[in-house]
């Protein structure tokens, strides 16, 4: 009776080599899963990249006319303020002008009192 004989055949154990082909198998569908996901990846990266430039265009345009506005808003401001300016003035001149005729109407009416009564 020979002792040493390999047994692992009798139980229907796999031999080595089949051990290593199933790993080599296994660890193939495992790379070309991991590829898939690795192209899935890039093209993601790839569409973040495209929308990344999209949003610094935007954001480079919104600025552009962010300047161009508050810009034309300078100038409202300025333009209000000369308005306001005049229209204090305006607002001056009519109270003078209503003062200098109630004046008016007084100076006239002591006239009248001192002439007295015309024939």
């Amino acid at each position: 009776m020979n002792i040493d004989e390999d047994t692992c055949e009798w139980l229907g154990c796999t031999t080595p080599l089949e051990m290593y082909k199933h790993q080599c198998a296994l660890l193939e569908d495992e790379i070309s899963d991991l590829q898939r996901h690795l192209a899935k990846a890039r093209a993601n990266v790839a569409g973040l990249v495209h929308m990344n430039d999209l949003l610094i265009a935007g954001k480079a345009a919104a600025e552009e006319q962010l300047r161009s506005i508050s810009s034309q808003l300078s100038l409202a401001n300025v333009h209000s303020s000369e308005q306001s300016k005049e229209i204090m003035g305006l607002k001056i001149i009519a109270s003078q002008n209503s003062h200098l005729r109630v004046e008016n109407q007084r100076l006239l009416l002591e006239l009248t009192v001192l002439r007295g009564p015309q024939p």
